[in-house]
């Protein structure tokens, strides 16, 4: 469950990503390279579980399920808030920077 969601993040993501491909301001690329990381890291951790429990692999329990849900919407609220914070850090459109000296961009 978790490489499914996450493989679903980084396609979304990188969908945006291309579709914006010449105006990089929002840094979305981050965003994908988070997501197709933690997509090979839980794909890696599937062929290993496969290789382990063998069949039972694709048999989960409803438990495991749901944990392994949270996990993955944990994943990708915690890649959005990374990339949120390197988006403020950036401040690529000086919004912030306006916001906290008191002008207007």
């Amino acid at each position: 469950m978790t490489l499914l969601i996450t493989v679903f993040a980084a396609v979304i993501s990188t969908a945006v990503w291309y579709k914006n491909a010449p105006n990089n301001d929002l840094r979305v690329g981050i965003l994908c390279w988070m997501y197709w990381g933690a997509s090979l890291m839980w794909l890696v951790d599937a062929i290993f579980s496969y290789a382990e429990q063998g069949a039972a692999f694709f048999t989960p329990a409803l438990p495991d399920m749901l944990n392994d849900l949270y996990l993955g919407l944990s994943a990708v609220a915690l890649g959005l808030v990374i990339w949120v914070v390197s988006l403020l850090i950036r401040d690529p459109k000086g919004v912030v920077r306006a916001a906290l000296t008191g002008r207007k961009s």
